[in-house]
This record gives C-alpha cells, structure tokens and sequence, in this order.
C-alpha cells in the first residue's frame, strides 16, 4: 500500500475503533429495558452497573494513556480494543447482576485506553500540517457510533434477541485488532517522516509530568468541561420529555442529530486547523482560533432554555455539540503539539481521567439541580464555561510549543513550530 494511502488507512483504522468504543458502551442503555424485565434489576442496580464502568473507564485512562506512551500505539490500542470487544461480547452470555458489573468494569478498562491510543497513533503517523485533521478523524468515530448505536442495537434485538446486540459488536471489535495488527507500523513511520528514522525515545516518568505546568492547565481544562459534555449525554432525553414533553420514541428521532453534528465538526474542526498551518499560521495561532471560535458558539446555548420550539432547542444542542468537535479536536492535537512522542499519551490519559472524575462527582449534584431547581442552571454553565476555560488557556499556555526535544527533530515541523504566534 502507498505511503499516502497507508497512513489514511490508519487512522480510519482508529475511526472504526473509537466509533466501536461509544456504540459498545451505549448497547446497555437501549438493551437494559429488556434486561429489566428478564432479570428484574432495580434503577439503582442499574445505576451500580454504570459506576462500575465509570470508576474503570476512569482509571485507565491515566494508566492505559502511560502504557501505550511505553509500549506503542500499535500494541497498546490493539489489546484495549481486544479487552472491550471481548468484554462487551460477554455481556450477552451473563445471567446475574455480579456477572454484568464485572463485565462492565472490563469494558471500562479496554475503553480508558482508546484516546489516549488514538492521539499518540495520530502523532505517529502525521506531522504538524495535517495532524489536526487526523485526529478529527480519529475521534470523529465515536460521534458516528453514538449515532448509529440506538437503530443498529435495536434491529440486532428485534431479530437476534438483546445478547446478539452485544456479542456481534464484539466479534466485530476482535476482527478489528486482528486487520491492525497486520499493518506494516515500523516501515511505514519511517516512510512518513521524510525517510528519516523514528528515534527511540524513552517516556517522560509521570512523577516529573505532574511537576510540568503545561500538564495541569490540559487537566483541568477538562476536569472544567468534561461534565458539560456528560450532561449532553446523560440528561437531554430526559429534559426533553420532562420539560418539552416530547414522547419517547419523538426522542430517538431527535437526539441522534446533535452527535450527527458533533462527527462532522470533529473533522471540519481539524481540517480548518490544518488548513491555517498550510496557509501561513503558526500551530499556536491555528489551534487557538479554532478553539476560540468554539468557546464563542457556545455562548449562544442557554438559549435553549427560553426557546418555545423544541426543534429550535435541539438545534442549540447540536450546536453545543459542533462547538465541542472543534474544541475537542484542537485540545487533544493541541496536547500532542506539546508533549511529542514522549507523554502525548500519557497526558491525553490524565486530562481523561480528570474528566471522568469530575462527571463522576457532579452528576448526582446535576441531579439535584434539576429536581429542586430548573435546568437553567445547567444550560447557563454550558454557555459559559468554554470562554472562561479559553481565557485559561490563553493566559495559562500563551504559545503552543514543544517541550521535549524529538519533536523538533523533523525539520519542517520545527520551522512550523517556531513560526512567531
């Protein structure tokens, strides 16, 4: 296969795997109503299930992300793919609450480890001018899966039965790991990188990662938003049919648009950044202009709240979403823009973590929010949380650049780097 070709063929590669990892893990949340009625789990059985793959989920994302920066992208991403497909198939032979809440925890371990695996591929394979787009890509894939997660599951069942739904994503995960291992990864990454040999370097130690301001301003930026992003995800059904009255199966037709707009700002978001790096613009002034225009499309989001049309409120949220594409794609480059070959991982791993801590620990206060109060709070803190994290960053981060040498070892990506900001 050309080199070209090759390296797009990668990263669709890591499109296939990020879109498995978010329909794997939304398969429960269509399948428990008829898991319910079989086995007669309780809501807050059910609830025990969700943490334990939350709690997991946001273990390994430090450890898988510290991992793969260790033994590679190529094997590391494979067994995290293996381990959630394998896990997510068994979820269709379990018989008793124990047996899916150990299962659910597997796939949260398999799972940590995607993004992570994902942004240090993209580093692998592509320089400063197009590493933008590759990660939209990249991450684009677990928008689609988002999408196609509730018809797809639903048409399996209806013919299948609820275990299907489970266990032939998971044959499909396994296939997966079995096509990436057989790509060529060492030959290709010297072909890549201007016939230059792809020096051995060793992992920056996480102790003297945590010592670095750079790594705090990323973990916090997403201990910041993460949880806007969790209320997105959790919430909406449930505000549409409390507060908009829209009848339940209205709702499957509805929220599939704003994770529709989500994959394609994922892409747009990475290639006008990529876009800017060609015409002219530093990698600091691309990946923050973008990242800027998101933090300003997400102002106009509280609207949703005092909007009569749920139409025009879903619109909001899919323009929530298409501002979270951009920001997210130019956050996880961004990260990689600065920490090389060395932490990109391990840095992408921390940030995710500290997201899924954040959720973790607010959601039952989102909760009580709601019951006692309105969504209007909410809706008030996604329009302006974004701002105030890009602000932090501007003063916090004024110029993206590398902090380990290897970075600069390709000489077209020092001259992009150290154009003036």
């Amino acid at each position: 296969m050309a080199r070209h070709s090759m390296r797009w063929f990668v990263v669709m590669m890591v499109f296939v795997a990020t879109g498995l990892s978010f329909l794997d893990r939304q398969v429960l949340s269509i399948a428990i109503i008829k898991i319910q009625k079989e086995f007669q789990f309780s809501d807050v059985e059910y609830g025990w299930v969700n943490t334990s793959f939350l709690l997991s989920y946001a273990l390994m994302f430090t450890v898988g992300g510290w991992i793969i920066d260790r033994v590679g992208a190529k094997k590391g991403l494979a067994v995290a793919v293996g381990v959630w497909s394998v896990a997510n198939a068994f979820h269709g032979l379990m018989n008793s609450l124990p047996q899916l809440i150990a299962f659910r925890f597997l796939l949260g371990l398999g799972e940590g480890a995607c993004f992570p695996g994902a942004a240090k591929t993209v580093y692998d394979w592509f320089d400063k001018k197009e590493r933008a787009l590759a990660n939209g890509i990249a991450i684009g894939g677990s928008a689609i899966g988002a999408v196609i997660a509730p018809p797809l599951t639903i048409m399996i069942s209806e013919h299948y039965g609820w275990r299907a739904g489970f266990v032939i994503p998971g044959l499909v995960g396994v296939a997966w790991v079995v096509i990436w291992l057989l790509i060529p990864w060492k030959n290709s990454i010297a072909q890549i990188n201007l016939q230059a040999a792809v020096k051995k370097v060793e992992a920056i130690p996480l102790l003297n990662l945590l010592k670095i301001k750079e790594t705090w301003v990323f973990i916090l930026m997403r201990f910041l938003l993460d949880p806007v992003m969790y209320f997105m995800m959790f919430w909406i059904p449930k505000y549409l049919s409390e507060v908009r009255g829209v009848a339940y199966q209205e709702i499957g037709n509805l929220f599939w648009v704003p994770f529709l707009a989500l994959g394609v700002s994922n892409v747009l978001g990475g290639f006008i950044s990529d876009k800017l790096v060609k015409s002219g613009f530093s990698v600091n002034k691309a990946r923050k202009m973008v990242m800027g225009v998101a933090a300003a499309l997400t102002l106009s989001v509280p609207m949703t709240e005092y909007v009569s049309s749920v139409y025009v409120a879903v619109g909001l949220m899919a323009l929530y979403m298409f501002a979270h594409g951009f920001w997210i794609t130019n956050y996880i480059t961004s990260i990689s823009d600065v920490f090389g070959q060395k932490a990109t991982s391990t840095v992408v791993g921390l940030s995710g973590t500290a997201g899924a801590i954040s959720s973790l620990l607010l959601n039952p206060m989102i909760g009580k929010i709601v019951q006692e109060y309105s969504y209007k709070p909410m809706w008030i803190a996604c329009g302006v949380l974004y701002p105030l994290a890009f602000i932090g960053f501007m003063l916090l981060i004024p110029r993206i650049q590398p902090l380990f040498q290897e970075v600069l070892d390709n000489p077209a990506d020092a001259a992009v780097l150290k154009a003036d900001p």
